[in-house]
């Protein structure tokens, strides 16, 4: 492993020797200078892991060198060392991105620990994870495995999603192929939970059930509901619950956590069934019943979330909250964004925003359709990225920071995730079989029952049969649904997109989060 490369600029570095030493000494290679002129030079030219930088030097000052410094490279961590503590410098030094500072006289072991805390943070942190991981795969391993109920399977999934997130900054391959093949296992159990469970849940009278998309509204946003303090109801469609912790930092700036915690997608965990019985509060079946010409199947012509408005003002109603001020708003795109960011102050007089972004879904879509976006969000991690990046610079979040002085609350939450397939199954069926790639319906299907989760009676999941006989198939962990006819040609196109409407933790597990301002 190559040194460390330290450059140490102070006018008195004479009378510094012995600390040079002493840094040479824990295995750093120290270079010294004695101006600001001579360091932006060195650091134009050469490659330097930490610059040590006295404030007070004729020529130039530290802070002016500082922002040269940063010129030429941002990245280079940079310590300033001063005689000087007033409050005016250290915000300067602050804003101007410093790593850490320090007072003189400085003694040998605070530069050393300072040059630690910078230099190895990462290798410790990664060390410290990955040490952290190996004892608590043995506890995750026996929490999959002990017939965990829907509750336990919100909090493996969450302890997944930690590990996950946390393995990410390790840089330990090794352990992270140790954990895939963990997630891999718990999505495998928790196809045979969802097969055993699913249906029970939506018998008349069932007690023991999670909150799921058609009780969501009630259980998880109504409660909140307080006169006088707008709540807004943010709905990221397609948004899991890794893409939410990777926002949540960007929401913490300006709010403040009250509740995190996750709720169930009904199947099929698609855009059309469960953002359509959030808003109803009732599954597809009785969607169908109530509203005989808004209700379209998937091989019906016509658009399938149009209705989301009129679905939500009646089960207000029906929840007795008809009184409400309410104001309904969907973002399909830029546009309509920059409509919502100037018009956001407007919707403080409000009881009840709802707030319908559809960014993430538009996301997941164009990367299985276009190449640029296949290579842009290829794994977890860069769509975990994408998401973020997204959502820093999103017509949303400044409408939100914009309203955050105010006292409001928000409710975040979505109608369903996603997961990236890699294995390929065979299904036949007419023509009048649906394309989805997670979950079909259709007279005749014909498929290994070993390989997908099948209801012959949709009804017995609350879903409306489109014909005669139709039945419905949900592909679970990381299958994707294939016609014999084109086969190869399909296979290739389909594996390694993110795909949703169908069994996982990634789908079904999905966040509600509650905030209010700070």
């Amino acid at each position: 492993m190559s040194l460390a490369k330290i450059l140490w600029v102070d006018d008195e570095i004479e009378s510094l020797q012995s600390q040079k030493i002493f840094l040479q000494n824990k295995g750093y290679d120290v270079q010294t200078l004695t101006n600001g002129f001579d360091a932006i030079d060195f650091v134009k030219e050469n490659a330097v892991d930490v610059v040590l930088l006295d404030e007070t030097m004729p020529g130039i000052t530290g802070l002016e060198t500082l922002s040269k410094i940063k010129e030429v490279n941002a990245q280079i961590p940079v310590v300033l060392i001063t005689k000087n503590e007033t409050e005016n410098l250290m915000d300067e030094a602050i804003g101007s991105q410093i790593s850490d500072y320090l007072i003189k006289p400085v003694n040998p072991n605070q530069v050393w620990l300072s040059l630690k805390k910078i230099i190895d943070n990462r290798r410790l942190v990664a060390e410290k994870t990955t040490t952290a991981y190996q004892q608590q795969f043995r506890n995750l391993f026996m929490a999959l495995n002990s017939n965990p109920d829907h509750n336990e399977w919100m909090g493996i999934y969450k302890e997944l999603v930690h590990w996950e997130l946390s393995l990410q900054r390790s840089d330990s391959p090794e352990m992270q192929e140790v954990f895939q093949a963990q997630k891999s296992e718990a999505n495998t159990e928790f196809f045979k939970f969802i097969s055993r469970n699913y249906a029970s849940w939506l018998k008349p009278g069932v007690k023991d059930k999670p909150v799921l998309s058609h009780t969501l509204v009630r259980e998880k946003v109504m409660p909140h509901i307080e006169k006088g303090v707008p709540t807004f109801f943010v709905l990221i469609d397609n948004l899991r619950f890794d893409q939410w912790r990777t926002i949540m930092p960007i929401f913490l700036e300006s709010f403040r956590l009250v509740e995190e915690d996750t709720f169930y997608s009904i199947l099929p965990t698609a855009t059309h069934y469960a953002r359509n019985a959030i808003f109803s509060g009732l599954m597809p079946i009785d969607i169908e019943k109530k509203y005989p010409q808004q209700w379209k199947n998937d091989d019906e012509e016509g658009g399938k979330n149009l209705f989301e408005e009129e679905f939500l003002r009646s089960q207000l109603k029906t929840l007795g909250e008809g009184n409400l001020r309410v104001s309904y708003t969907k973002v399909l795109n830029n546009q309509a964004g920059l409509d919502l960011l100037n018009n956001v102050h407007n919707l403080l007089g409000n009881d009840l925003n709802v707030i319908v972004y559809n960014f993430v879904d538009m996301l997941s879509h164009a990367r299985t359709e276009m190449e640029v976006l296949k290579e842009l969000a290829g794994d977890e991690v860069s769509y975990r990225s994408i998401t973020k990046s997204w959502f820093e610079h999103s017509p949303l979040h400044q409408a939100l920071k914009k309203i955050a002085d105010k006292n409001i609350k928000i409710v975040l939450a979505t109608d369903h995730g996603s997961v990236k397939v890699k294995t390929p199954v065979k299904v036949i069926g007419d023509k009048q079989t649906t394309t989805n790639l997670r979950y079909k319906h259709g007279r005749n299907l014909n498929y290994d029952p070993k390989e997908v989760l099948a209801f012959r009676d949709p009804k017995e999941i609350g879903l409306p049969s489109p014909n005669i006989n139709s039945s419905y198939i949900f592909g679970g962990e990381d299958v994707f649904l294939c016609y014999p006819n084109n086969y190869n040609h399909y296979v290739n196109y389909y594996k390694n997109t993110f795909q949703h409407g169908g069994v996982s933790l990634e789908e079904m597990i999905v966040p509600v989060v509650q905030m209010v301002s700070k």
